[in-house]
């Protein structure tokens, strides 16, 4: 089970500077922006649980900090009851991130960088071997796999970098928009192998997924939170979501819930 409470990350304006004034102390400020200002959610194990919003929304940066790749400014995450520091091991070990830079080895083959993450999070060779193996089977990747990754297209990088992330069977699963770049089909596949990780027979994992698309929060999540300018503004089932909103098609719903209303919390079983 992933808890996060009232999470809070600014960064420093990028390009030429911006200033203010600093009226108590009559110097000036770099002027920062606000990339998460105020997400909380429960995500639970053996649910997929999806973060809808807007490019910019603040989804990645959440992710981000949950898979304590950032430090928050405020707020606090649990991860199995353990608290999330940014570059803490214990929770790392417990987690696999697919984050929205896929950053594989060019020089090395799919093979090669699955198998080096393995060995990273300490995996004995056989199993790593185990591992791999039937990785390539549920994310049909065999003809992949001694294929130096320089060269790959979108889709390709995508199954790489799922299955460096899956080497060490982690118990919960952190994906940014994990379906970009994959055809139709390739999409199908992997919507049900994140349906058997979930299940009981495939561990009954806790999955948290960034995404944009209607399509798939409909087809997949048991639990939505809607984030929009940095909040969560919205959260519970898809049927419970399209209630509150009044609406009967997700995407009008979605519209009205992040843009258009006041941020409300929907409680499963009060309607």
């Amino acid at each position: 089970m992933i808890i996060v409470n009232d999470l809070h990350k600014a960064f420093i304006r990028q390009g030429k500077p911006v200033f203010k004034l600093n009226l108590n102390f009559g110097k000036r400020q770099q002027e920062s922006v606000k990339a998460v200002d105020g997400v909380s959610f429960r995500a639970e194990d053996g649910a997929i649980t999806g973060l809808l919003g807007a490019n910019g929304a603040g989804k990645t940066t959440s992710l981000r900090m949950i898979a304590s790749l950032l430090a928050p400014d405020r707020g606090d995450i649990s991860v199995d009851g353990v608290q999330v520091k940014a570059g803490q091991q214990g929770t790392q070990s417990t987690m696999g991130v697919l984050s929205d830079a896929r950053g594989l080895y060019p020089r090395l083959t799919a093979r090669e960088n699955i198998q080096y993450y393995g060995s990273l999070h300490g995996m004995e060779l056989g199993l790593i071997e185990q591992r791999t193996h039937q990785l390539a089977h549920w994310l049909d990747m065999h003809a992949l796999l001694d294929r130096r990754t320089e060269g790959f297209s979108q889709g390709e990088r995508m199954k790489t970098a799922l299955a460096r992330a899956l080497i060490h069977d982690p118990k919960n699963i952190i994906l940014d928009e994990p379906t970009n770049g994959l055809d139709v089909v390739a999409t199908r596949a992997l919507r049900e192998f994140l349906r058997w990780l979930r299940s009981p027979e495939g561990g009954g994992k806790c999955i948290i997924f960034s995404t944009h698309i209607m399509q798939e929060v409909e087809r997949l999540c048991d639990q939505v939170v809607i984030v929009a300018q940095g909040r969560n503004v919205a959260s519970g089932t898809v049927s419970e979501l399209l209630q509150h909103a009044g609406e009967p098609n997700f995407e009008d719903a979605f519209v009205k819930l992040a843009f258009l209303t006041p941020a409300t919390t929907i409680t499963r079983g009060n309607g």
